[in-house]
């Protein structure tokens, strides 16, 4: 027998806009969307509605914005809208009186094949790990982050050109193709999830912040081109360069990794005409895209047409 949803949608990025899109094309009853509250934004900090806020005003749907999920009043405002599922993709961790709420429990998509890249930033570890492949789950929620029966799980290939920014856009595509499947399957009451293998759980995925984004010269050139691209085009890795006796932090979005023998010193910098390489321990790093303090975003070529580099400046 088919089940009668209605269901509410939690997230807040672009990266769930395609999901809640999808539901709505699907057809199916979406009664609520959950969002956070908007933020300070521009020069003169003016609140700024999430893109899922102003997504699901447009089409007419209500719309909670609570500051604490616990609070009394969201909880009821929660129940009137008598969900009996909801759909969860980049929110935040819900308390036990939320993701139980529903007669049909509460599923998550999450941007990995779990139970790898459980935590924050799965997308940027996966590429800065060096993964080839990766993937998304759905899984119903528990008490823990990242830990519930999967329901359902779609790999997608990491190309040596991707970068965090086209495997976002990848992911949340097939994301929204999984979380239709998902509701497919829990509308027919055809579910069957099963427990995660926890033992198998060796790749984790913290949240990113300005120690584990800085670049050290003195790690292999492949995994310094790896985390590069795994933070492209944000937060974005980033390195100091000495330039004479200045200390600049700069931005590096794009590289590519040369193996080579060199007997120049890490960190060290190579530069012609039109490259910039910076020398690592088993080749050279070439700058392809930076930022200076400050500055936009620009290619390597268009900074030499401009900067001066000192003789010994230098990346540490």
């Amino acid at each position: 027998m088919k089940r009668d949803l209605r269901i509410v949608f939690m997230g807040t990025p672009e990266f769930a806009l395609s999901s809640l899109n999808a539901l709505l094309e699907g057809g199916y009853n979406v009664v609520g969307v959950i969002t956070a509250p908007d933020k300070p934004a521009g020069r003169g900090r003016k609140l700024r509605p999430s893109v899922i806020k102003r997504y699901a005003l447009e089409k007419g749907l209500t719309v909670l914005q609570p500051r604490s999920l616990k609070n009394v009043s969201f909880l009821r405002a929660l129940e009137a809208l008598k969900p009996n599922l909801q759909v969860v993709v980049a929110f935040r961790m819900l308390p036990q009186a939320v993701w139980e709420l529903p007669e049909f429990g509460t599923f998550n998509l999450h941007a990995s094949l779990l139970p790898q890249y459980r935590g924050a930033a799965p997308i940027n570890w996966a590429i800065i790990n060096g993964e080839t492949k990766t993937g998304v789950s759905t899984f119903f929620i528990d008490e823990k982050i990242d830990t519930g029966e999967l329901i359902l799980q779609r790999e997608v290939e990491i190309e040596a050109v991707d970068n965090a920014g086209s495997l976002h856009d990848k992911l949340m595509v097939v994301g929204s193709e999984l979380v239709l499947e998902t509701v497919g399957l829990i509308e027919q009451g055809k579910a069957k999830p099963i427990p995660q293998k926890h033992d198998e759980a060796r790749y984790p995925a913290p949240k990113l912040n300005p120690e584990n984004c800085r670049i050290d010269w003195n790690r292999p050139g492949e995994e310094i081109h790896n985390l590069i691209r795994g933070l492209s085009p944000y937060p974005a890795a980033w390195t100091i360069l000495y330039n004479d006796e200045e200390e600049l932090r700069i931005k590096i979005f794009k590289t590519d990794f040369r193996k080579t023998e060199h007997n120049l010193e890490n960190g060290a910098l190579l530069i012609d005409k039109n490259t910039v390489a910076v020398a690592c321990p088993d080749g050279l790093v070439g700058i392809m895209e930076i930022q200076l303090p400050g500055k936009r975003k620009i290619d390597i070529k268009s900074l030499l047409n401009g900067f001066d580099f000192h003789q010994k400046a230098k990346l540490l």
